[in-house]
């Protein structure tokens, strides 16, 4: 396995932990400083909701569901919904809110790994599929999907090869052709 690929729940967990430490700064401004008109906020969308402690939660569950209106659900890395519905069920296992949004998302987000693996970037295809398997690591669709990105990467890898063959061959011919 690649460097990078251990590299990433790092970053996600860095990321998480900064937009939580924010989270709970904010919480803490906005407890300081509080609403005096009441208990009501209205998020960036216009609604109101209640006003509570949720330890970035509520945060978080806005943040991703900004990334699915801009249709980052798994890119780029450390800014999309799956990411951001991931932190959520960390600090909440139960959250319904994310999971179902993580269940409803999962056949676009599939396509988005496919379409990763078809246009040849298998390093982002690798990430992706890993950040869907930690939602559902049974799935048929991520066995699938797992197989198809190591015969791409097999494919590449012969390509490499064959190139490597060739241009072997032309530096053999160039020296043999030299006195």
């Amino acid at each position: 396995m690649s460097r990078f690929a251990t590299l990433a729940p790092r970053q996600r967990a860095l990321a998480a932990a900064i937009v939580v430490a924010l989270a709970l700064a904010g919480a803490a401004f906005w407890s300081l400083h509080g609403a005096k008109g009441g208990s009501a906020t209205v998020s960036m969308d216009g609604q109101t909701s209640a006003a509570k402690d949720d330890g970035g939660v509520g945060i978080l569950l806005d943040l991703a569901k900004t990334a699915v209106g801009e249709n980052r659900l798994v890119a780029p890395a450390g800014s999309n919904a799956y990411e951001f519905y991931l932190s959520v069920l960390q600090l909440d296992p139960s959250n319904k809110a994310a999971l179902d949004e993580l269940h409803d998302s999962f056949p676009t987000a599939s396509a988005d790994v496919e379409r990763a693996i078809n246009n040849n970037e298998l390093d982002e295809a690798q990430r992706e599929l890993s950040l869907l398997r930690e939602f559902d690591s049974t799935n048929y669709i991520l066995s699938l999907l797992g197989g198809k990105l190591d015969a791409q990467r097999q494919i590449v890898i012969r390509q490499d090869e064959a190139r490597a063959a060739v241009i072997q061959s032309q530096q053999s011919a160039a020296s043999g052709a030299t006195p």
